[in-house]
């Protein structure tokens, strides 16, 4: 687990298009697998990462509220796609189209997440960076982490909604469109 906070050097880490992060958490989002590109990609060997919290590759970058919604989702048993700035454990970022989905036991119930992440493309990155900038003043408004998130992810519902979208839907114009000049949210 992280002792120190790691302080993001502005670098971006990529991997190849071909390659597939994969871990799986329990109920409280701590890491119980992963496979060895997450450990490679993040640089923390597969030892440092089981148990550990999988927030410990979170990136300051990242607005709260999109974890905030990425939660709300899992939670409630739906899957969902977003693009993910994480941190790795020399201070590099990577970018990542994460799916995430609840694992269910026989019964129906959650019993863990599952998430596979593959490298998104540049034009994906270049449209959701003013989106998450955006939520991330917000953010800095607030002393209280879970006020901030919930402050920046009613403000991503807001500008979703003049667009008369929602935001898995947003990821999956980016997705559908690749680099050909998908519409930014710039409200």
């Amino acid at each position: 687990m992280r002792t120190s906070r790691i302080v993001p050097t502005g670098t971006i880490r990529e991997f190849g298009s071909e390659e597939i992060i994969v871990s799986k958490t329990d109920l409280k989002g701590i890491i119980r697998y992963t496979n060895e590109v997450f450990s490679r990609v993040a640089g923390y060997s597969r030892e440092e990462l089981i148990g550990s919290p999988h927030s410990l590759i979170r990136h300051p970058d990242m607005p709260g509220g999109v974890f905030r919604y990425l939660w709300q989702r899992i939670e409630s048993g739906h899957e969902v796609f977003a693009l993910v700035k994480n941190l790795c454990k020399d201070g590099a970022g990577y970018w990542v189209l994460a799916h995430v989905t609840p694992s269910f036991d026989r019964a129906g119930h959650i019993v863990g997440y599952h998430s596979n992440r593959r490298r998104p493309e540049h034009g994906w990155i270049s449209a959701i960076e003013p989106l998450y900038a955006r939520m991330r003043a917000i953010e800095s408004g607030h002393q209280r982490p879970a006020v901030a998130a919930e402050a920046s992810l009613e403000a991503l519902g807001r500008e979703l909604a003049d667009l008369q979208t929602t935001y898995d839907a947003y990821i999956w114009q980016l997705i559908r469109h690749r680099d050909n000049g998908v519409r930014a949210v710039t409200a």
